[in-house]
């Protein structure tokens, strides 16, 4: 074998020669054109299951869902409108010291008026005000709503509402139509307005049946965030069942999907295009969505959108009591086995409870037979009847059970009623005493009804529980007391009776209270 000139082959060049050479021979024996293909991995591929697209639902429904613009006679929104610190959100909106030149500054300023998006009551997500306006127009607020029949009937937030004197429905398409108002009501913040149907039929939805809404399942939120138009997000259902103190009938569905001021009165879709709950309420500390907002129930929403689209007022059943929850602490005082049912505080003067002789310290347990669990529940079921409708009451008294009949009363007509608080002018002697083993003294209010608190041992647990100096006790365990040797003869019973607290009703301020208290420390 001859040398090359410039020295032995090396290995990688011996090869590549080889390779190429056999490469070569290969395709000359096969007929294949003799030429060098280079070879290259393949990019990679992930085979996973795949999340379910929304765009089917989105197309379906967007039709039905408008926003919803409202003008007012007068200016009713403020930079510090019923500010708050409950984290729900109202008041401060968290912009005003943003550079001017920010782009979050100049986003709002086109998009949510001149300082920003306003906000609501009670935790409402407020409608946006409009961007900026000549002087004589008339200010503007935003929200949404949708279609609930073909002939132009359309569901909103009653505070999206509740200030207008002029509404304008927003179809998808940019088309603007007139709406006159139906009915609103303020307790579970709903309203209809109605858009003149004669020339043509609308897109509309359905209630679903929110009992088969399932915490996890996926929903899709449509609405008007910051006067943007038709906005879709989606997310899950995070609770059912909450109540946010807005008023006696919350039952709110709380979902992660998107929601911010604008969405108020938009629906809440789940994947068969049924509206399971409409838009109401954030929980933002900031303003913004931080995934915790709250729907009103289509199973709340149905009834009281019929009742408004049939007579523009909703009509309930209407008790007359002070109620509240019956804690374990209670429920062992009164003797009940477990802590359900409401406690009657106080029945309203001339309400038909009192009239049927509901009574200070009874606890309600049933109603027609159907257990109470809370104070709310009750008020659910009483304004679920319709006024004048005759109930049967399970009451606790004297740890025992008992039936009372009540014919309910009409709460749109009879709710102002006051109880009236007047006390007897008999005078008691003044002396003070101490009550040691409740950690407090007493001495008979000057009123001559009950015994007015005036100490308490901050170590005690009257002290944990609320109680303050000043306050006045009015009954224990149901029994008017307006001495101290009254209160002790009452306690001695009940330490008789095997029962290890009382129940002691706490008057303060004009309103009324009642705390469980131990009986047998010291």
């Amino acid at each position: 074998m001859l040398k090359s000139k410039i020295g032995r082959p090396s290995l990688k060049t011996v090869l590549q020669t080889t390779t190429v050479a056999g490469l070569a021979a290969v395709m000359l024996s096969t007929g294949i054109p003799a030429q060098v293909v280079s070879s290259f991995a393949a990019p990679v591929s992930v085979t996973a299951p795949q999340v379910p697209s929304f765009s089917d639902v989105v197309s379906a429904v967007s039709p039905a869902v408008v926003s919803v613009r409202v003008q007012s006679d007068t200016e009713t929104a403020s930079n510090d409108e019923r500010g708050g610190g409950n984290g729900f959100s109202f008041g401060g909106r968290g912009f005003e010291n943003l550079p001017e030149d920010h782009p979050l500054k100049r986003f709002f300023r086109e998009f949510g008026g001149q300082d920003g998006p306003q906000a609501g009551p009670r935790g409402r997500d407020r409608a946006e005000r409009g961007g900026p306006r000549p002087h004589h127009l008339r200010p503007t607020a935003q929200g949404s709503g949708f279609f609930i029949s073909e002939d132009g009937y359309v569901v909103t937030n009653n505070h999206v509402v509740s200030d207008g004197s002029a509404y304008t429905v927003v179809l998808n398409d940019g088309t603007e139509l007139d709406a006159k108002l139906i009915g609103k009501d303020s307790r579970t913040d709903l309203a209809v307005l109605k858009v003149d149907a004669s020339s043509r039929k609308f897109t509309y939805v359905n209630f679903a049946d929110d009992n088969k809404t399932r915490v996890g399942d996926w929903v899709v939120a449509v609405g008007n965030p910051f006067g943007l138009g038709g906005t879709v997000t989606a997310g899950i259902v995070s609770a059912r069942g909450r109540d946010i103190g807005s008023g006696p009938y919350d039952d709110f569905i709380q979902v992660d999907a998107a929601v911010n001021r604008g969405n108020s009165g938009g629906p809440t879709f789940n994947l068969n295009g049924e509206v399971v709950g409409i838009n109401t309420a954030i929980f933002s500390p900031s303003g913004g969505n931080v995934g915790i907002a709250f729907a009103i129930p289509a199973s709340t929403a149905k009834d009281v959108v019929a009742d408004l689209m049939k007579d523009g007022k909703v009509e309930r059943g209407w008790l007359g009591v002070q109620i509240q929850p019956v804690t374990k602490d209670i429920a062992e005082s009164l003797g009940l086995t477990e802590p359900k049912g409401a406690l009657v505080v106080a029945p309203q003067e001339g309400s038909p409870g009192l009239k049927a002789g509901i009574k200070q310290g009874d606890v309600i347990t049933a109603v027609n037979g159907d257990p109470i669990n809370d104070a709310r529940d009750l008020a659910k079921k009483v304004a679920g009847f319709a006024p004048n409708t005759k109930v049967e009451l399970s009451i606790w008294r004297n740890g025992k059970s008992q039936s009372v009949p009540v014919t309910l009363g009409n709460m749109a007509a009879d709710e102002a009623v006051k109880a009236d608080n007047s006390g007897e002018e008999d005078t008691k002697p003044s002396t003070e005493q101490a009550l040691e083993t409740l950690g407090m003294s007493v001495q008979p209010a000057e009123s001559g009804t009950g015994l007015t608190i005036t100490d308490v041992d901050p170590d005690s647990e009257a002290a944990s529980r609320g109680v303050k100096e000043g306050e006045t006790i009015t009954s224990v365990n149901n029994q008017e007391v307006s001495s101290a040797t009254e209160l002790n003869k009452v306690i001695d019973q009940a330490k008789k009776d095997g029962r290890t607290r009382a129940l002691f009703q706490i008057e303060a301020n004009g309103s009324s209270r009642f705390v469980a208290l131990p009986i047998n420390e010291g």
